[in-house]
């Protein structure tokens, strides 16, 4: 499972890398990916919108398993 999220963190990691930021993989249990969102993401009042907007539904697309992914 690890695999596979780090992959779609991956093909997101370069847009939020574009705007300064970045997302680290902390854990999943359950269905919900825990992550941290670095860098200019970290202090972004947008960071929520991108967090789900963003990487959950990509998440979700791609994992059928994951059902949520939250920040820590």
């Amino acid at each position: 499972m690890k695999d596979q999220i780090e992959a779609v963190l991956d093909e997101i990691r370069p847009a939020l890398q574009a705007d300064g930021g970045d997302v680290e993989f902390i854990d999943y249990k359950d269905g919900i990916v825990l992550v941290r969102m670095q860098g200019a993401c970290g202090n972004c009042p947008m960071s929520m919108m991108t967090l789900k907007q963003g990487i959950e539904a990509r998440m979700k697309e791609r994992i059928p398993e994951v059902v949520s992914v939250e920040q820590i």
